[in-house]
């Protein structure tokens, strides 16, 4: 090589000289770098960071993204630093590099954390530059061509991370070429045997039906040319892998997929696009519900067309795609375009606008989630293509993945909402929460000022956002709720050593906080209230003097009181299901906080004897007010309408069924267990009394597991 001559210049041209030069110089610093490193094929290293270079040039991105293709693997696989590119190359270019080199060497629990955090790392920084995601995803484009060099489970896994994360990344960014070739190659690594059959089933067909297919393109150029439509027309070819899902989603044989071929037709204008439609329709029969207006209503991705399926000659169905010039250019290079074509302003303008969005929103989710696990977690969900088209009361349209729910919607619109909702109006009609949205539905969201998010949510939520969301408030509340639960646990534990928190000196809290690792007196509390730490323990140590001893009477007069409302951070348990009336005993359990159980269950014997530390004496409070479950056994004669006359007399004695099951077998008794909500244990025995008196009933049982 010359010495500041890239090797293949010519792929560089659109460059001004002097960028040409700097990269020549980066090739250089990276080709010495790399010195005598080789590839798994053989191949001198420097061939891969050039060949992504090359990739990024055909999207014409500029200098400072190709000098960070060029260097992106010398920080990773060499003795080079950061400081070291950024003092000869400038900071811009060592960011880039920075954010698409891989993981530091960082010890991590396992090869899923590893993974989690270096696609957080991407994504984080892409959010800052989206440069930096379109290094990455040439730079695993051209390791998907070259994969048949590593090793076969190698193979694999880096196949299906690029099926999972990369493919649907491209797409989301409007990247559909990178998107199909990643996704070809994915699957011919993932699948071989059946990559290959599918291939050479689709040549086949291709050369079967080529007579067909280019009458019916004929027809189309001469039907437009008739109705004065200024268009190309040319066949494409469905890609192996859609072919592939689309016999898996339909349970398809190869000889049932008829549309394996396709029309393209680009036209000059938005108006020419509908006109074209209209022709198309003419020439051939349209399949109903087989419309989409992408033009009207663009994919998120900024993607726009028209598609339509008709049936073509000889019945064979034809899908056509209909758009401009500009919606091609759009389609093919996504958010590259703003580099390929910087004279289209006012489209491209939106997708950048979209783009950002969503970037921003990765920023958002990653500060809400802190475990790189539930941070790849989020953002896969959001990476599926398929959508839904829903509607705001005021009209405005809002993108939701296929199976969102009205909860996905308001957290869609704000936060706030989502946390507030109660209930949905779908067209004007009360429905759940959990309701799945369709296209065209109109969405009101109903909100209530003390309403907060269910954890029964997060089974059903779609979007990343809802989901992380959900998780953050639920986090929070746990954490203040615990707090509050640790410092009645600590004010008990020093009320048993004759102190109180008020005595309790500001230095003295400072030095405990210190000492324990704690951030904060909070975080400390937090700690005691979810069983991390022993609020005895904490108590003494706060206590000048550490020979303090406990009081009896002291002990006795620290007993807690139980209201059944403090939230996460005190749990009834379901193994027995305490109620005010009963007798009980409160465990602190690492992570759960406080388990109340009621004094004789015989799940606790065993844990009360070898593990008294864990326990405190624990007492109702009197003016609880709320509705506790309840579970009561009752075995009745098998009758004909006695489920109907128990369930009356529960509900008369003033109580509501919360869940109920029955045994299956046909005998003349049966065994029907309730949880029933009851407000104590005066209340249940009503309950009990009352269905004493119905004839079919046998026996009624409280279990105590």
């Amino acid at each position: 090589m010359a010495a500041a001559v890239l090797p293949d210049s010519a792929r560089f041209g659109y460059l001004k000289p002097k960028d040409v030069a700097r990269l020549a110089e980066a090739y250089r610093f990276s080709e010495a770098a790399h010195a005598g490193q080789t590839r798994q094929s053989g191949d001198p290293y420097i061939s891969h960071p050039l060949a992504v270079a090359e990739i990024l040039a055909e999207w014409h991105l500029d200098g400072q993204t190709l000098m960070a293709a060029l260097l992106h693997d010398v920080t990773e696989d060499t003795s080079v630093t950061k400081d070291e590119i950024s003092d000869t190359f400038g900071k811009p270019v060592a960011d880039l590099v920075d954010g698409v080199s891989k993981l530091d060497r960082i010890e991590f629990q396992s090869a899923e954390d590893a993974q989690a955090e270096n696609f957080r790392k991407m994504l984080l920084a892409m959010a800052r530059d989206v440069r930096v995601i379109l290094i990455k995803l040439a730079d695993r484009l051209h390791n998907m061509r070259t994969l048949s060099a590593v090793s076969p489970a190698k193979r694999r896994r880096v196949a299906r991370e690029t099926m999972e994360i990369y493919a649907p990344i491209a797409n989301r960014l409007g990247l559909n070429t990178l998107y199909h070739e990643l996704q070809e190659l994915a699957f011919s690594h993932l699948y071989p045997g059946r990559y290959k059959v599918l291939a050479k089933a689709t040549s086949a067909a291709r050369g079967n039906r080529r007579e067909m297919i280019g009458k019916t393109l004929d027809a189309i150029k001469r039907k437009l040319a008739e109705g004065g439509i200024r268009a190309e027309v040319f066949g494409r070819e469905k890609h192996v892998y859609s072919t592939y899902r689309k016999m898996i989603e339909k349970h398809l044989s190869f000889s049932e997929v008829h549309d394996i071929f396709g029309a393209r037709v680009v036209v000059e204008d938005i108006a020419a696009c509908y006109l074209a439609l209209g022709s198309l329709h003419a020439l051939y029969k349209p399949i109903p519900g087989k419309f989409k207006d992408y033009i009207a209503i663009p994919k998120a991705n900024g993607y726009q067309s028209i598609h339509t399926d008709l049936i073509g000659p000889y019945g064979v169905p034809l899908e056509v795609q209909i758009r401009t010039a500009q919606m091609h250019r759009l389609a093919e290079s996504g958010v590259a375009s703003h580099w390929l074509y910087k004279d289209d302003t006012e489209k491209l303008s939106d997708l950048q606008k979209q783009t950002h969005r969503w970037l921003q929103s990765l920023l958002e989710i990653q500060n809400q989630s802190g475990d790189p696990q539930e941070f790849l977690e989020h953002v896969k969900v959001d990476l599926f293509p398929d959508e839904v088209y829903v509607f705001t009361p005021k009209g405005r349209i809002l993108s939701l993945p296929r199976g969102a729910t009205a909860v996905d919607f308001a957290y869609a619109v704000h936060t706030d909402i989502g946390n507030r909702c109660v209930a949905a109006k779908i067209n004007g009609e009360l429905v759940a929460l959990r309701t799945e949205l369709r296209n065209g539905d109109r969405v009101e969201i109903i909100t209530a000022s003390h309403a907060k998010p269910n954890p029964g949510w997060l089974q059903y939520v779609r979007t990343a956002k809802a989901r992380s969301n959900i998780r953050h408030f639920l986090k929070t509340m746990q954490y203040e709720e615990s707090a509050g639960l640790g410092e009645r646990l600590l004010e008990q534990a020093l009320k048993a050593l004759k102190s109180s928190l008020a005595e309790v000196e500001e230095a003295t809290w400072d030095r405990v906080i210190r000492d324990g690792g704690s951030r904060s007196r909070e975080e400390l509390l937090a700690d005691i209230g979810l069983g991390k730490r022993l609020a005895a323990v904490i108590a003494r140590r706060l206590i000048k003097g550490s020979d303090a001893r406990e009081d009896p009477k002291g002990a006795a007069a620290s007993v807690m009181t139980i209201r059944g409302t403090e939230g996460m951070g005190v749990q009834l348990a379901t193994c027995c299901r305490p109620i005010p009336g009963d007798a009980i005993a409160g465990s602190i359990k690492k992570g759960q906080g406080l388990v109340v159980h009621a004094s004789d269950c015989a799940s606790i014997v065993r844990s009360r004897k070898k593990e008294p530390e864990q326990w405190i004496d624990v007492e109702w409070d009197p003016r609880t007010t709320r509705l506790f479950e309840a579970a009561i056994n009752v075995t009745v004669e098998n009758q004909r309408g006695v489920l109907a006359k128990v369930a009356s007399a529960i509900a008369e004695a003033g109580s509501n069924i919360d869940s109920i099951t029955m045994e299956e077998d046909r005998a003349v008794f049966t065994t029907m267990h309730f949880v029933i909500e009851v407000a104590n244990r005066q209340h249940l025995a009503r309950v009990m009394r009352a269905l004493r008196r119905l004839p079919d009933v046998e026996t009624i049982v409280r279990p105590r597991e």
